[in-house]
């Protein structure tokens, strides 16, 4: 079934089963289907409030998680639609903050599905109409959407402009998709990958992103320039000064006279909090003031990224005050963000790993590798994934988390365990150790 689906509630569960049924089923590029769709639905996408579009490889869920936590510490009444969900469907669509509730949703699928039938429409397209016009129809200040795959063919990009666009940090990953071949496109994998993403930048729009290689740049600064649009750029007009565990955001205009202590671990969240600063920052309308966006970057929150396991089932399975993480990396810029995160770590890390079939195991293998204690491979429930063998001789394979965790002999004050690779795998994590998120 497309990226898990399934619900309790059995009148969202008979819509997910006509979901899971769709032909083509597997998410394909292109605005052509989405926009008919949204025409039958009176085009929702185009009675959405202020609204916020967020691309990238890595971060960009995280980046939403600290728009929407800033947004709503200022009093403001905040959509945000993101993917994929950890454990239930329902995670995907917030309205005015709450995740969207089962009565409601299974409505508003039926009557996406009913008008869908014909339109081969796939999974992310019809998710993306039901989230369009659920915000449609619910009065609030803001809308936060997160780009599924891409930017420019992306099912979210047929909102109108003007939107405040923020791109997030980059990689190459959805090889089959975004490097496929196309005239008039970038050769070079990197500039092809930010072209792409570039591509949800329209006229009238607002534009942050963070600092990339020059080559990166310099195209997505042609793709603003060719809409009239003069990006706001980490290292040139705003700047992330970690302090700590903490971090100063400075604008050319001036700097935020608090020091920022983000919820969420790793620099790279600095990075991801400090883009979501400059983009409320260029925005139109209400600015937050610097105690509001204090509040908000400590209050944020994301699961499976780097996330740090309470006590539950699994967690418990091990020596009382072993630290587990989860993060949801599967590509090589993740397996960068995690090797700097566990930079400082004196202890060594027992990695249990699942990633998918077409994914690349060296992508968080490699810069772990002097790190690590052990090496544990699981499947991915449901999806096609790597075995063991793929990861070297130094794997061992287990058949589950649960199995896994049994297996290792953990000393709390020399090491920790990280599962990584999948957030399939990740959302399986959370609902076994009971922290579904919320």
């Amino acid at each position: 079934m497309p990226d898990h689906a399934h619900s309790a509630d059995p009148a969202v569960q008979t819509q997910l089963d006509r979901l899971a049924a769709l032909s083509p089923g597997r998410d394909i590029l292109g605005l052509e289907r989405i926009t008919e769709l949204c025409r039958r639905l009176g085009n929702p996408h185009e009675r959405l409030p202020r609204t916020f579009h967020v691309a990238g490889t890595n971060g960009k869920g995280s980046t939403c998680a600290y728009l929407r936590a800033i947004l709503e510490a200022s009093g403001r009444r905040v959509h945000a639609y993101t993917s994929p969900h950890l454990v239930r469907f329902n995670e995907r669509i917030r309205i005015d903050g709450a995740l969207i509730d089962d009565r409601l949703l299974a409505m508003l699928l039926e009557e996406v599905l009913d008008e869908a039938t014909d339109l081969r429409a796939s999974f992310f397209e019809v998710t993306t109409a039901v989230a369009f016009l659920a915000f449609a129809r619910h009065p609030a200040d803001d809308c936060i959407l997160e780009v599924g795959l891409g930017g420019r063919l992306d099912a979210t990009n047929i909102i109108p402009p003007p939107a405040v666009c923020g791109i997030a940090s980059l990689g190459i990953d959805h090889e089959a998709f975004l490097l496929a071949p196309e005239a008039g496109t970038p050769s070079a994998p990197a500039e092809r990958i930010a072209w792409e993403k570039a591509g949800i930048v329209k006229p009238g729009s607002a534009l942050a992103t963070l600092a990339y290689p020059r080559a990166v740049q310099r195209v997505i600064a042609r793709r603003a320039e060719e809409a009239g649009v003069v990006p706001f750029v980490e290292g040139e007009s705003w700047s992330v000064e970690p302090v700590g565990d903490a971090f100063r955001w400075t604008s050319m205009d001036g700097t935020l006279a608090e020091v920022l202590r983000p919820g969420m671990a790793g620099l790279h969240q600095m990075r991801n909090a400090g883009l979501a600063i400059a983009m409320l920052h260029i925005a139109p309308g209400p600015k937050p003031d610097a105690d509001t966006i204090a509040r908000g970057v400590a209050g944020a929150f994301w699961p499976a990224r780097l996330q740090r396991l309470g006590t539950g089932p699994l967690t418990g399975l091990l020596p009382p005050a072993t630290e587990v993480w989860l993060d949801g990396a599967h590509n090589g810029d993740a397996g960068l963000q995690l090797a700097r995160h566990f930079a400082g770590e004196p202890r060594r890390i027992h990695l249990i790993a699942g990633m998918l079939a077409n994914k690349h195991p060296e992508a968080i293998l490699d810069p772990l590798r002097d790190r690590l204690a052990s090496l544990t491979v699981v499947p991915v429930p449901g999806h096609e994934h790597h075995d063991a063998a793929a990861f070297g001789p130094e794997a061992r394979s287990a058949t589950d988390i649960e199995a896994a965790l049994r297996a290792l002999t953990v000393d709390p004050a020399r090491e920790v365990v990280l599962i990584a690779g999948s957030l399939y795998l990740a959302g399986e994590v959370l609902s076994a150790n009971g922290e579904l998120p919320d």
